[in-house]
């Protein structure tokens, strides 16, 4: 660990002193629940794994509390935050609390949806307390845009982590668990107390382990192929496949014949496959003609 101050990192006492002279109130809106509690950012680099030559992109800094944890660890840290009022505060931040390692800072000024590159080296992992209300698409996103990222640990509401962690036949695996599954392996990692926040959530938070997988999954078909599977066998997730996949391929038949060949049960319901088992579905869609028709 590279030295610091000991009182580089912001406690309570900090964080409503910088909230206040920046007038910012956390806003609903974009999901803003500020870390107060030092323990807790240094437990989440700790379960991050976080290493000396780390280039770890954080989303969603806001006053800084992750961000300098980071920097005790990291080479460098890229942060992207889109509110115009910490961005613009967190460099001083950083440089006042940390000035050793300020030069290993940046921020990209940017909503994470948009940011299609970073500066600096290409980031390793990617360490966030997510705002609730987006975490899902950017976690996804972040993902796909940037495969160099070998670990993520993300905080994300509790009911999120349990949704991202599920494994097939679980009541709450859906879309996020399978597309989170199509880069990495997913496990929890561990729970987050409302009182480390302020303001404090209704909810409880959720740390989420995501490691990129060693080999992509094994299929012909794209990415954009298989998550029209996925988006299709859970959006009426109560039916059959036979019949929620219908329109995906065609007609109910066509979805049949997909699911057979894949080697499925026309009769099983999405919640019960594997990211492998919906590329094979997608690998097997019929071929249509110009009328829509299979053929």
């Amino acid at each position: 660990m590279s030295s610091t101050e000991p009182d580089a990192l912001l406690g309570p006492a900090d964080i409503r002193e910088l909230a206040d002279a920046l007038g910012v109130r956390p806003t609903k809106q974009r999901g803003q629940n500020f870390v107060i509690d030092a323990n807790t950012v240094r437990r989440i680099v700790r379960t991050a794994e976080v290493r000396p030559d780390d280039v770890v992109v954080e989303i969603g800094p806001g006053l800084g509390s992750l961000t300098l944890a980071l920097l005790e660890v990291a080479d460098r840290v890229v942060a992207v935050e889109i509110d115009d009022v910490l961005a613009a505060a967190l460099p001083a931040t950083v440089a006042a609390r940390m000035p050793a390692r300020a030069d290993r800072f940046a921020l990209v000024h940017s909503d994470a949806m948009l940011v299609r590159e970073l500066p600096g080296p290409p980031p390793t992992a990617l360490v966030a307390n997510l705002p609730y209300n987006v975490a899902v698409p950017v976690l996804l996103t972040v993902l796909d845009r940037f495969p160099s990222i070998e670990r993520t640990l993300v905080m994300v509401q509790a009911e999120v982590a349990d949704r991202l962690a599920a494994r097939p036949g679980n009541k709450v695996y859906g879309v996020p668990s399978v597309k989170a599954n199509w880069y990495t392996d997913v496990k929890r990692a561990g729970s987050i107390g409302r009182k480390v926040f302020w303001p404090a959530p209704n909810v409880d938070s959720g740390l989420v382990s995501l490691v990129r997988r060693a080999e992509p999954v094994a299929t012909t078909a794209s990415k954009e192929e298989v998550f029209a599977v996925v988006d299709a066998a859970f959006a009426q997730r109560r039916k059959t496949l036979r019949a929620a996949l219908a329109g995906w391929a065609g007609s109910a038949p066509a979805a049949e014949a997909a699911l057979v060949a894949a080697g499925i049960s026309p009769q099983a319901r999405g919640e019960s496959l594997t990211i492998e088992e919906f590329a094979a579905v997608a690998e097997n869609k019929p071929a249509t003609d110009e009328n829509g028709s299979d053929r």
